[in-house]
């Protein structure tokens, strides 16, 4: 245990770095994983929990495809158990200079079994599907913490200070805002779709159709305000032009998926895509966020000035 204890890093470097962008990549792919699951009717390929059967831990020959696809999503969620393992302990030993990184990793990692809890209370309550929008949920909230994860990894905890204007920095949370909404009727949607992840797993009566168009307000809103974002960030040389242009991106590509499934009878792929997509929408936009500051650097500070009196420089 000596041993161990003196392998785990004392200070970010290359494996702490290597580290947080496996957890943050594994955290989006089981979104896509799960997205199988869901879009290939295997929802309750494993109908108990937590065994897949009453007799067995594991998925059985006569449980087919759907069996093994279910089993396989438990798998990964194992696989990223561990990897927030790895997270946790490659800063506890910095808990002191970083307790940030330290509360991110736990915090994240407390996610992992609740993910776990839900994902089988779902099974239990045969995919309910306001059961299974919260499992989503949480999801998304898990990207967003190990995107928030991977940026303190790289930027150190140091004082920091508004890089853009005031009036930018409010739009860029309008904007984030209208991205959650975006998301949540997403899910809604979705539970009222067909895609219910078994033929007889229960659905919300909700008007998917009318749902869609509800869907689409928010995610125009938001392609709009992140062209504001942009086009600023752009002519003024703002740090957060690139995950603008990222975001405008990521966006249109969403866009693009949405309309082509919603005019195309919802093919089960592009659902997989766009559920993904969601996710990826939601760690740009938290980027983007988090680089509305930038660190102070102290050189440029004369002794006895302030934070203000730096912004007022600029």
């Amino acid at each position: 245990m000596k041993r161990i204890a003196e392998w785990l890093p004392t200070r970010i470097d290359r494996r702490v770095r290597v580290i947080a962008w496996v957890y943050l990549a594994a955290q989006i792919l089981l979104v896509g994983t799960g997205g199988l699951v869901r879009l290939t009717s295997s929802g309750l390929g494993c109908p108990t929990w937590p065994k897949c059967t009453a007799d067995s831990l594991v998925n059985t020959p006569e449980m087919g495809i759907h069996g093994f696809i279910e089993f396989g999503n438990r798998l990964l969620g194992v696989a990223l158990g561990l990897i927030a393992i790895a997270a946790f302990l490659a800063v506890v030993r910095l808990r002191r200079e970083r307790p940030d990184l330290f509360r991110l990793a736990l915090l994240a990692g407390l996610g992992i079994p609740a993910q776990a809890v839900i994902g089988g209370i779902s099974v239990l309550v045969q995919l309910n599907p306001y059961v299974v929008g919260l499992h989503f949920v949480i999801s998304v909230a898990l990207v967003v913490l190990c995107t928030v994860f991977v940026h303190r990894v790289y930027t150190g905890r140091v004082q920091r200070t508004l890089a853009v204007p005031r009036w930018y920095r409010a739009v860029a949370w309008v904007t984030s805002a209208f991205v959650l909404l975006t998301i949540l009727v997403g899910i809604l949607t979705t539970g009222s779709g067909p895609h219910a992840g078994d033929v007889d797993a229960p659905r919300t009566g909700l008007d998917p159709e009318f749902l869609q168009h509800i869907h689409s307000w928010p995610a125009y809103l938001t392609v709009a305000f992140t062209l504001v974002l942009m086009v600023t960030g752009v002519s003024r040389g703002l740090q957060t032009r690139g995950w603008a242009m990222l975001l405008l991106l990521v966006e249109a590509v969403q866009v693009g998926v949405g309309l082509i499934q919603a005019n195309t009878g919802l093919p089960a792929g592009l659902v997989g895509i766009h559920m993904v997509l969601s996710c990826i929408l939601a760690a740009v936009m938290t980027a983007l966020l988090l680089n509305l500051s930038a660190p102070i650097d102290t050189r440029t500070v004369s002794p006895g000035s302030s934070p203000a009196d730096l912004v007022a420089k600029r």
